[in-house]
């Protein structure tokens, strides 16, 4: 039987993450199977440990951990990995700040079986004006570094099968500050069987 993995990191994220939790944990109760909504804490200083805390006891196929603090990319690493070690069929990742949105998810999920990777394209991008100026210039850098044109590098939102995402693995530092824009690299260059999606 298949199931999920949502994994998302969390860093001082008290004031949004009842909220995000709330929103995706719908996902992983119609997946089903033994799916469920994984939440690293990376270290932070506020109050969100104690806000997941309380979650748990809400949300039973809710699963946090708390971590010291080792940046965005090494916990999305560690995430990963954990999905792998816990059997799941697919590994989702999104991020803690509510700026993706849950019914994007679906298209995603009914096209599972003809792609073994689903990485989202940002359409319309409210982060502002230098989050979207440095994603510009990592597009045009890892063209120039690998002849490879890929649309969005480094977006919140993508569905893996573990089976292949594990080969993939072992090729990225578990410490790599842009794990996901490795992964895309290497999706690319490979020709794996991936497409990108539009997402909000």
């Amino acid at each position: 039987m298949e199931n999920l993995y949502l994994v998302m990191p969390a860093y001082n994220e008290e004031k949004n993450i009842e909220s995000v939790v709330k929103q995706w944990y719908p996902i992983v109760e119609k997946t089903g199977n033994g799916s469920c909504l994984f939440v690293i804490n990376d270290g932070s200083t506020d109050a969100t440990s104690v806000v997941l805390e309380g979650l748990q006891k809400k949300y039973p196929l809710l699963l946090t951990e708390n971590r010291t603090n080792v940046g965005h990319g090494a916990t999305i690493h560690y995430a990963y990995r954990k999905a792998i070690e816990a059997g799941a069929t697919y590994v989702f990742q999104t991020d803690s700040d509510g700026q993706t949105d849950p019914n994007d998810f679906w298209t995603f999920w009914e096209n599972r079986t003809a792609y073994d990777f689903q990485i989202g394209v940002r359409k319309a991008r409210q982060e502002g004006c230098s989050r979207i100026f440095a994603t510009r210039v990592l597009r045009l850098l890892l063209f120039f570094l690998f002849g490879k044109w890929i649309k969005d590098p480094n977006t919140p939102f993508r569905l893996m099968k573990t089976a292949r995402l594990s080969a993939v693995l072992k090729h990225i530092p578990d410490n790599l500050f842009l794990c996901n824009v490795a992964i895309s690299v290497i999706l690319v260059a490979w020709n794996e069987r991936f497409r990108w999606v539009p997402v909000s």
